[in-house]
């Protein structure tokens, strides 16, 4: 009897229904057979896999004898329901009331939950305590030990404990793989892969995504390709989310869409990971149209795919559209979350709708519980700023329960400029000048504020600054992307094989924008130095430069696409509003701050950025 019960109830975790399973329990409780022998335990098991935590739990608890395996089922259980602070908290009453040792499952489980916590101090003391047991060579825990250690942070102490395993498994060589690619050592993590006796595509996956993670975007993109070459096949779509992040990190848009290409190859375009990334990379690669299509063909979205696009669409200043859908999302029953909300407020600074951002900065709070980040109080100050309302964006500066940087600061300074409210900007540029300004745009701005209200002394301090803290700008470079061509450009680059054509280029343009009332801004321009020297050090700043590259160059009557690392400057903006009216194309720049469309001589930011 108590085997066919045992039978029945592993056939009932094979499924999703747990109704069978509660249906057996019942049956068991009728015979009186709930203590017998692996039946509890085995109960245990299967509601932490239907997600019944608290059934478990409840399960736990009445117990009247609690071994080692009751032990690591249920914390295996908080584990999976994401509760591992439940799993560190519980675990003291095994050693105290139940007077029992943990055996290298129930190591295992507690690693996993510090690894969850990245609990390193606390993941230590486990350790120490697994070198003193009598499971000290189990080679399963120490796999556990590694991917703590890695998740930690702690790659050097992993590679100690990897080294200590005899019989090393795919879970261990992976998770080593990974701490080496997440922390930017590549090449011993790829000495590693190549160590591997048989390399799978969970392994390569580790290697790929792990360098994305930490920002190594092409050294990724050309390991993928190699796996793809060494025939690994891709079973698994996750590798295609971390490739299709690197391109929209990259801007790299036609790479996108041959890993789109890919995913649609390969059967993956229903995996929801895949759809909320393929959004993602669109947006993040200037094409919102696209964007828009691939959240339209989601066939089952989530708060991610949701978020994804309002995010999208506010970058790239369709506010009316954000908000329309985050409506449209609210009707389906789904709750926003922060990073929704970010957005929202975004795209109401892009149309001036200062009491539906300030709505829905409360309703974060008062409707869904989440408290705002110092990136909710940006967008909101970003909000009062572009609107006007600079007392209240000063008022929410000097109450926010954050540390202000250098960068907010600097924001309400500039709209001070904008709205021309000196007094205010004198007070604000104090603040900044107490703070220690670290951006050269920042001391842009501080010499304008305090030449405008002709406080001449302190325009000397700022530039004196300038000197004595030897400031020096990041160099600006703009890529231009013409097809699966990239092109790169950086400020005064003089050694082009194209530099004539651009130069005359730029020259025609610029004869016809003065025409047409251009006159350059040369206060964007640090150095010190002549009138007409200033104005040469912008005509060759990078995002001239690949505009003009992609006008000689791409197809007729495409849009032209940039990413600029910096902020574009105040001047380059203007030049580049003259520039689409007069070729008549489309301009898209992604800068460090947003992504501007120029098209019939205005851009999508309102000169606001």
């Amino acid at each position: 009897m108590h085997h066919h019960l045992l039978q029945s109830l592993r056939l009932c975790a094979t499924g999703s229904n747990p109704f069978p399973s509660k249906t057996l329990h019942a049956h068991i409780l009728k015979l009186g057979l709930d203590q017998y022998g692996a039946l509890p335990n085995t109960l245990i098991s299967i509601y932490s896999k239907h997600g019944l935590i608290k059934d478990a739990h409840q399960l736990f608890d009445e117990m009247p004898q609690r071994d080692p395996v009751s032990w690591a089922s249920i914390l295996t259980a908080f584990n999976r329901a994401n509760l591992p602070n439940r799993s560190i908290s519980i675990f003291p009453n095994m050693l105290v009331h139940d007077c029992l040792q943990p055996d290298h499952f129930v190591f295992a489980s507690l690693l996993n939950s510090c690894a969850a916590l990245n609990a390193l101090h606390l993941g230590r003391q486990v350790h120490a305590q697994f070198v003193l047991s009598a499971f000290s060579s189990d080679d399963i825990t120490k796999s556990s030990l590694v991917d703590m250690y890695v998740k930690c942070g702690a790659v050097d102490i992993a590679r100690a404990v990897f080294d200590t395993i005899r019989l090393k498994n795919s879970v261990s060589w992976t998770a080593m793989i990974s701490g080496y690619a997440r922390s930017g050592r590549k090449s011993e993590a790829v000495e590693l892969l190549r160590d591997m006796k048989v390399q799978s595509l969970f392994s390569w996956t580790a290697l790929v995504s792990g360098l994305i993670h930490s920002g190594r975007f092409v050294s990724a993109l050309r390991l993928f390709v190699e796996m793809k070459q060494e025939g690994i096949k891709i079973v698994d779509p996750f590798i295609l989310s971390s490739v299709l992040g690197a391109s929209a990190n990259l801007a790299a848009l036609e790479l996108g869409k041959q890993v789109h290409c890919l995913v649609t190859k390969l059967g993956f375009e229903s995996s929801l990971y895949i759809c909320n990334a393929l959004i993602d990379m669109y947006a993040k690669c200037s094409d919102i149209i696209a964007a828009k299509t691939a959240f339209r063909y989601t066939v089952k979205k989530d708060v991610v795919s949701w978020t994804s696009i309002i995010v999208g669409l506010a970058q790239h200043g369709k506010a009316k559209e954000a908000l329309a859908l985050y409506d449209d999302m609210i009707l389906t029953g789904l709750k926003p979350n922060e990073v929704t909300f970010v957005g929202l407020i975004y795209a109401c600074s892009h149309v001036g709708l200062v009491n539906t951002g300030r709505d829905l900065f409360k309703s974060m709070m008062d409707d869904y519980g989440l408290n705002p980040n110092l990136q909710h109080y940006t967008c909101l100050l970003d909000l009062y700023s572009r609107s006007g309302y600079l007392d209240e964006a000063e008022n929410l500066l000097n109450t926010m329960p954050f540390e202000v940087d250098e960068a907010v600061w600097a924001s309400l300074l500039s709209a001070c400029k904008r709205f021309g409210k000196t007094q205010m900007g004198i007070r604000v540029a104090d603040r900044l000048m107490g703070l220690g300004v670290e951006d050269p745009s920042t001391y842009i701005l501080l010499s304008n504020a305090y030449a405008g209200a002709s406080m001449w002394e302190h325009v000397a301090k700022v530039r004196k600054l300038m000197v004595v803290t030897d400031v020096k700008k990041e160099p600006g470079y703009s890529c231009v992307h013409l097809g699966k061509e990239t092109e790169v450009f950086y400020a005064g680059e003089t050694g082009h094989p194209m530099k004539n054509e651009m130069r005359v280029l730029l020259e025609d343009l610029d004869e016809e924008m003065r025409k047409r009332g251009y006159v350059p801004d040369v206060s964007y321009v640090l150095h010190d130095m002549g009138k007409q020297e200033k104005e040469n050090q912008l005509f060759w700043h990078s995002e001239r430069l690949a505009v003009a590259y992609g006008l000689l160059n791409g197809v007729p009557g495409s849009v032209i696409r940039v990413v600029k690392n910096l902020r574009v400057c105040g001047d380059c903006h203007t030049v580049l509003k003259f520039i689409c009216s007069i070729v008549g194309r489309e301009i898209v720049v992604r800068d460090a701050s947003r992504f501007h469309h120029f098209k019939d001589g205005k851009c999508s930011c309102s000169d606001f950025w």
